[in-house]
């Protein structure tokens, strides 16, 4: 990981911060991506959330427009994060559903 403020590459993890030891910057792993603009998503526990990740379902969800319910504990793999409303595109069940991070966790 290259450090954001001079470019070192010799930058190294340390505990929860990486350091630089050119520079002497300190930041966490993701607050580069959120400096650069780009969107940062975070499940339930604070895991940061990548596309093609796999996901929990954390608590009994109604789908709207239906009487279908999506059970806690069910699994989706291969994830897509879209903006918008909800951050999550995935299956579950063989049902295409978009989810919002706060109901999901990483696994």
């Amino acid at each position: 990981m290259n450090c954001p403020k001079c470019s070192c590459e010799y930058a190294y993890h340390d505990g929860t911060l990486y350091v630089c030891p050119e520079c002497s910057h300190e930041w966490q792993p993701g607050e580069e991506a959120a400096e650069s603009g780009e969107r940062v998503v975070k499940d339930s526990n604070g895991n940061v959330l990548a596309d093609g990740d796999s996901i929990i379902l954390i608590k009994d969800l109604k789908l709207k427009g239906g009487s279908q319910v999506l059970k806690k504990g069910a699994k989706a793999k291969n994830i897509r994060l879209v903006d918008g409303d909800h951050e999550i595109d995935c299956k579950i069940d063989d049902t295409k559903v978009m989810l919002k991070a706060e109901f999901v966790k990483k696994c």
